[in-house]
């Protein structure tokens, strides 16, 4: 198993070294720019430092094709770097041509995907120029900027081993995470201890949505054909989607930002009474103002979304509102739920990134092919579902096929509902917010084992391979220690039921709360509210809300006083 892993990493490092991403540096006068070209090592080595590379005169073939000697112009290429079209002939036959006359490196411009220019071993040692591929895309761009007459330089610097701007996206993941998270279970809790108020409005607009199996098998089957259309049909798709982003991420912006909003002492006035669908129950005025600041920054990112200088800021901060929101919007009822979620869409992202170049014909991994745009697409547009960030270090990769360090939306919603969850146990067991931190610390660690994967494979990885395993193990590993899994598996029971599930493991009830009737139960004997922390009992306690419809009278709230004490929870597995 070893030696197959051995072989296994030294073919990669083989493909690698036979395969590199260097620049082509233009100057025309005063001004100059970058290009990623593509070549093979196996030629000629590049230098990798810019300053001992001496500036050549860009020799334009670019209508021929030099497969001949007839192609040969009748001025040698001294000094020059031949530029000349792709097809017809071997790389190895064009460079000879070139190294024949002169010429001290080849740039061969092709309209395809960029490919290594290949040969054998024999070619290798008799060539000792560089040979190059540039897109076509970028000598259009040469042209048009410097016109004909340029000066060139040919070279690859090193690689770093990790882009500072990995840290940037950590930061923004596991902040998403874990906030998502506990405003979810806080949110979730404090709406129970309501009593859901389930005749007002605000109550029904803002009802989280639990999901069953049924569910997650029908997601799971609508991701796969969403992903398998947008591989064959991307161009017209990708406006689709763009489109969803943008409503869905200025919903998710308004719903971040409305509580803070709503403790804003101006702008309080309401709607006058009208018949308008929504105007109709009397929006105040700051929220109005909030849905078009939200509207406003979701349409403005979809104006200037190829910006490639700033616009990945707005992308990222809608991108991290609506992750906010679909973590408050989305619940997962049970453990047993998020199991199953997360190993499904294990093995979905397993498939789609390591199976699949197995089974297309270009063999490209469909998910990365999708998340990066393909290469052959005619809109250049990427999809928006992701956190970007441009990376910091000068790079060949920079220039090349990943100029951003890319995080997708999945790898937060789908560890984050599961954070989400442990909030809610933690709450009800007073348990310290154990299972929370544990969970929240061990999305961290599979994020860095994703970025170590990452640099060592040099290419895109599924990060919920290493984000499950973490994730789930160290929720269970946290239940089994606490003797808590058969709770834990079965879940909270906030969603359904008007009391914790727990109550029948509760320790003996004083008597006269036996014999009082449900009218008469003081509010503090809640069973529920044991598990509340006194700052969150507080806060959901209806007597100190005035608003509630359920506030108590002063003799009624003497005698909740009395009952404040705690409940103790047995925990399951011991006898009460």
């Amino acid at each position: 198993m070893a030696a197959a892993r051995l072989a296994a990493a030294l073919l990669l490092l083989a493909a690698q070294a036979a395969c590199e991403f260097g620049v082509l540096r233009v100057v025309s006068q005063t001004r100059g720019r970058d290009y990623c070209i593509l070549y093979n090592p196996q030629w000629a080595h590049l230098p990798h430092d810019l300053s001992k590379v001496s500036l050549l005169k860009l020799r334009d073939l670019s209508t021929t094709q030099l497969c001949s000697y007839l192609d040969v112009p009748a001025e040698d290429f001294t000094n020059q770097i031949a530029l000349v079209a792709r097809g017809n002939c071997t790389f190895y036959e064009k460079v000879r041509l070139a190294q024949g006359g002169g010429a001290h490196g080849l740039l061969i411009v092709s309209k395809e995907r960029l490919v290594p220019p290949g040969g054998n071993k024999t070619q290798y040692e008799e060539i000792s120029i560089p040979v190059a591929l540039l897109s076509h895309r970028d000598l259009r761009d040469i042209f048009r900027r410097f016109g004909h007459e340029v000066m060139v330089a040919l070279y690859a610097p090193s690689e770093p081993v990790m882009d500072y701007n990995m840290v940037i996206i950590f930061i923004m993941a596991v902040g998403t995470v874990a906030l998502g998270g506990y405003w979810a279970g806080s949110h979730d809790v404090k709406k129970y201890m309501k009593h859901k108020r389930d005749d007002g409005p605000e109550k029904q607009e803002d009802e989280a949505v639990d999901v069953t199996p049924v569910m997650i098998c029908v997601f799971v089957v609508m991701c796969c054909f969403m992903l398998v259309l947008l591989y064959y049909f991307y161009d017209r798709l990708v406006y689709v989607i763009i489109g969803i982003f943008c409503l869905a991420s200025a919903t998710g912006l308004y719903s971040c930002l409305a509580p803070c909003v709503r403790k804003l002492p101006f702008c309080t006035c309401r709607v006058p009474d009208n018949n308008l669908p929504y105007f109709h129950k009397r929006p105040q005025a700051r929220m109005l103002l909030l849905a078009l600041f939200s509207v406003t920054v979701s349409v403005v990112w979809g104006v200037f979304r190829n910006e490639d200088q700033w616009a990945w800021v707005l992308q990222d901060a809608l991108g991290i509102a609506f992750c906010l929101y679909m973590l408050k919007t989305i619940r997962l009822p049970t453990f047993k739920a998020c199991t199953l979620l997360l190993l499904v869409l294990f093995i979905y992202d397993i498939f789609f990134v390591f199976i699949t170049p197995f089974l297309t014909k270009s063999g490209n991994s469909i998910m990365v092919e999708v998340a990066t745009g393909p290469s052959n697409s005619s809109t250049h547009e990427k999809l928006p579902m992701v956190l970007k960030v441009p990376r910091l270090n000068t790079s060949p990769l920079s220039l090349c096929d990943r100029p951003f360090s890319l995080l997708g939306f999945g790898d937060i919603l789908v560890p984050g509902l599961l954070v989400a969850y442990c909030h809610r146990f933690d709450i009800q067991v007073q348990s310290s917010r154990i299972y929370f931190v544990a969970c929240t610390i061990a999305y961290g660690l599979g994020l860095l084992v994703t970025f170590v994967a990452l640099v060592l494979m040099q290419r895109g990885q599924p990060a919920l391979l290493y984000l499950v395993p973490c994730t789930l193990l160290t929720s269970c590993t946290v239940a089994l220690w606490r003797r808590e899994l058969g709770a834990f598996w079965t879940g909270s029971g906030f969603a359904d039921a008007p009391q914790s599930p727990w109550a029948a493991t509760q320790g003996p009830v004083p008597p006269k709360d036996m014999d009082a009737s449900p009218s008469e139960q003081p509010s503090g004997a809640e069973p529920a509210q044991s598990s509340l922390s006194t700052e969150e009992a507080g806060a959901a306690d209806p007597a100190k809300d005035p608003d509630s419809p359920g506030a108590s009278s002063p003799s009624n709230g003497d005698q909740a006083g009395d009952q404040a004490q705690p409940i103790p929870v047995v925990k399951p597995g011991t006898s009460a």
